[in-house]
């Protein structure tokens, strides 16, 4: 085990060297740039003053459930980093070591299998290093990580619990389940728990490397222990999971995906030719392909195939073999998604599925099942018992592909397949018809610009199959010394992966330079009264590519501000409140949508222009600007029109159904200071009104905003039947006490907070604190007991068997 940490641990190093200079890992196209690191500075800036984690986000989207509508590893071990070190570092390592992790658990696995080292040693680097794996450092997926690194580790605890008897092993996998829901990656989870499932009843069923069968009470005794140990896995991922489930009514996902929807992250067929030639389709910047968003890889491996078919055929580990390749074949069926009609049966019959929108990503098993393999391959090599026409039919593919390669043939291929996908890409978008052209030739571009690296790619493939081939053959004809194998085995299978690996991994500056102030956010700190920023990209002019305040459209879709305290009206989640979303995207007209019109900006406590140009408009005020922001884009502040304050007096109160309610708030006859509109399903009492009442005369002053919290001060104290309405996104958990007594929080105007006032209320505060949260808290707490008690009882239990 010491000897494969130390070349796991080298391989990581090898892509990750530049965090030992501070550097953070993260690039302009990195969720960790757009949002990840301001959500996770957010908790971790409230752990080091000693607070407990923020369970409200005021910083986007008018604000939403920190815990309950997912922002990270709020609960996973790597969350404890960001308290004893950077929060940039904490992140950079947290990918490092489950990098390694990966490496280290598919060893394990293999091992515990009774696969011998240098077989096992195989497996680890084909998945660490492995296309699906490695590159998740790209698109910033930590979460995905976390998970596919906890796979193997929860499969080699399943051996030591299934087949072994091991009774320490429950507990250890409970654990781990945990760790998975935690991390937190509902879709990948959904993946490990069925691969789990699927290899207990391999364990349970079939035969062991030994071929000896469990005896049938065994067998169902030990399924029963290995589901009682995800019931309570599942029971320690509660604090994440209790407010997840709370949420997801309240969510645009509450009604789960159409088929379009649910299908439109296929694992495209074409690209399947990636797995060998990763720079088919292009790499990064180079991508041409159909899946739109592509900042990761799928590359397997020539070697890794080679080795990969090798264990094809035998006697020898029958069973096994037979599972990874038949669980191989199901994930490769599935990552097509909508691809092949097999994901029809996944979508109607597999529960959750329709929640989820991209069903390539469970190709982290299908990497490992190919990982599995190539151990399984590499094994026959050492007993010298593989077929060398196998061998010499990839060199055979390997030089058709390099000729094709030279020959331009695989070019004009492309050239021919990024028209059709340009074109359809153009039509998905809703474009023009007449501008589809325009767009196939973006495509044909970069085919075109691709060809030098499509045709070095081809011979670079070539290179490390005839590498591995020449080893193989040389080994066969008892030319090679075991240990010149061994090393070049191992050399030959990492060098061709990190040769496409560290492509992936792009380091920045830190964080604290990534994110510096400037003098538009020392404007906005100062101001003494909560206001939202609408972030508005009116050119390409003076803005940079993937600004992390801008975004990477018109409307400000980063989380920049968020990293200073700065509330925006939008960011980047995906996982908004429901209504929020329906409401700021309301269309007004043909081009206009609600999130731009005034009486939304009243609406949503909206004070400030974010933007890059000068405005002409003489409604505006200009604060700050032009200046340059950390990311070099070139921006103005600019004071909307309108008071648009965080909390307001309404005259009076009354009900009627939210569908009318939408539509009224965002007219510019309504004036919320004369009335407070509460859904018809509110359980408020209300009196009729006969006439509209005046507007309200009394202002409000806030002050302790904190997120989650406000103390508000009415300028004179209320007239009966008065309610105060809140600019902040209404969700259970909110409370607020007028003049020191407990008062009814209700939803109002849609989607804020309405508290009724009594006669003379003059000071309510305002707190947030999510009941599922606290459920959740004692229900992982006991479960993270009872499953160390089980791994400590069953280490002890164990020792007395064996003794």
């Amino acid at each position: 085990m010491g000897y494969a940490a130390l070349a796991y641990a080298l391989a990581a190093l090898v892509l990750a060297y530049p965090v030992l200079g501070g550097q953070f890992l993260v690039n302009l196209h990195s969720d960790q740039y757009i949002a990840g690191f301001a959500f996770r500075d957010f908790a971790a800036q409230a752990l080091r003053a000693g607070q407990s984690i923020p369970q409200w986000n005021p910083y986007m989207f008018g604000g939403l459930p920190y815990i309950g509508a997912m922002h990270g590893d709020i609960f996973y071990p790597t969350a404890l980093l960001r308290m004893v070190m950077r929060t940039d570092l904490a992140m950079t390592w947290g990918f490092i070591l489950h990098m390694f992790a990966a490496g280290l658990f598919t060893y394990g696995f293999l091992r515990a299998w009774g696969v011998g080292f240098m077989a096992s040693l195989i497996g680890g680097l084909a998945y660490m290093l492995g296309g699906p794996v490695a590159s998740y450092a790209s698109p910033g997926h930590d979460g995905k990580l976390f998970v596919s690194a906890l796979l193997p580790l929860a499969l080699w605890l399943l051996i030591r619990g299934v087949r072994d008897g091991r009774a320490w092993a429950w507990g250890a996998f409970a654990i781990t389940v945990g760790l998975a829901l935690l991390s937190p990656h509902p879709q990948l989870l959904q993946y490990l728990l069925l691969t789990a499932g699927a290899f207990a009843l391999f364990l349970a069923l079939g035969s062991d490397a030994r071929g000896v069968r469990l005896h049938r009470g065994v067998a169902v005794r030990r399924l029963a222990l290995a589901l009682g140990a995800v019931i309570l896995g599942m029971a320690i991922g509660a604090i994440q999971y209790l407010p997840v489930r709370e949420y997801v009514a309240w969510s645009p996902r509450a009604a789960g995906h159409d088929w379009g929807t649910a299908t439109s992250y296929s694992f495209p067929l074409l690209e399947l030719f990636n797995l060998y030639l990763p720079q088919f389709t292009g790499i990064l910047e180079r991508y041409w392909g159909q899946n739109l968003i592509h900042f990761h890889s799928e590359y397997i491996g020539g070697s890794v195939l080679l080795l990969a078919t090798l264990a094809v055929g035998g006697d020898q580990r029958r069973g096994f073999r037979r599972f990874w390749i038949g669980t191989g074949i199901v994930a490769m069926l599935w990552m097509l998604g909508g691809s092949t009609p097999f994901f029809r049966i996944i979508y109607e019959l597999v529960p959750g599925t329709k929640f989820f929108r991209a069903p390539s990503t469970i190709i982290y098993v299908f990497a490992f099942s190919l990982s599995v393999l190539a151990a399984l391959g590499t094994e026959r090599v050492l007993a010298r018992q593989f077929n060398r026409k196998v061998v010499f039919t990839w060199l055979g593919i390997g030089a058709i592909v390099a000729v094709l390669g030279t020959g331009g043939i695989l070019s004009t291929f492309a050239l021919s397949k990024a028209r059709s996908v340009g074109e359809a890409y153009a039509q998905a978008a809703g474009y023009d018809p007449s501008v589809a052209p325009q767009v196939a030739a973006m495509f044909e571009a970069k085919v075109t610009a691709n060809r030098g690296t499509l045709l070095i790619g081809a011979w670079r493939s070539f290179l490390f199959v005839a590498l591995v081939a020449g080893l193989l053959l040389a080994w066969m004809r008892g030319k090679l010394p075991a240990r010149v194998l061994y090393a070049g085995l191992a050399l030959v299978v990492a060098a061709d992966l990190l040769s496409v690996a560290k492509q992936y991994w792009m380091f920045s500056p830190p964080a604290a330079t990534l994110y510096a102030s400037d003098p538009v956010i020392d404007v906005l700190k100062r101001e003494p009264q909560p206001g939202r920023v609408l972030v508005r990209r009116v050119s390409d002019e003076g803005v940079v590519d993937r600004d992390p305040y801008f975004g990477n459209d018109g409307i400000g879709k980063g989380t920049g501000l968020m990293v200073h305290g700065i509330r925006s009206v939008t960011g980047y989640h995906g996982n908004e409140l429901g209504r929020y979303q329906l409401m700021s995207n309301a269309p007004v007209s043909q081009n206009l949508k609600a999130l731009m019109m005034p009486t939304f900006w009243r609406h949503e406590n909206t004070r400030y222009l974010y933007t890059n140009a000068a405005m002409p408009d003489t409604q505006l005020t200009l604060l700050a600007g032009p200046v340059k922001n950390s990311a070099g884009s070139t921006v103005y502040l600019y004071r909307l029109p309108g008071d648009n304050p965080y909390a307001w007096v309404a005259a009076a109160k009354a009900k009627a159904p939210d569908s009318e309610i939408e539509q009224a708030v965002l007219d510019p006859r309504f004036d919320p200071r004369r009335i407070a509109v509460y859904s018809d399903t509110s359980p408020l009492a209300i009196t009729a009104l006969t006439a509209m009442p005046e507007p309200s005369p009394i202002t409000t002053t806030t002050s302790n905003f904190a997120p989650g919290r406000a103390t508000i001060a009415l300028s004179a104290p209320a007239p009966a039947n008065a309610s105060l309405v809140v600019s902040e996104n209404y969700f259970p958990g909110w409370t607020a006490t007028v003049n020191g007594s407990a008062q009814p929080v209700y939803r109002a105007n849609y989607n804020l907070i309405g508290i009724p006032l009594p006669a003379g209320a003059q000071t309510i505060e305002l707190s947030f604190h999510d009941e599922a949260v606290q459920r959740g808290k004692v229900i992982t707490l006991l479960a993270v007991l009872v499953a160390l008690a089980v791994l400590a009882g069953g280490v002890v239990v164990d020792r007395r068997r064996h003794a």
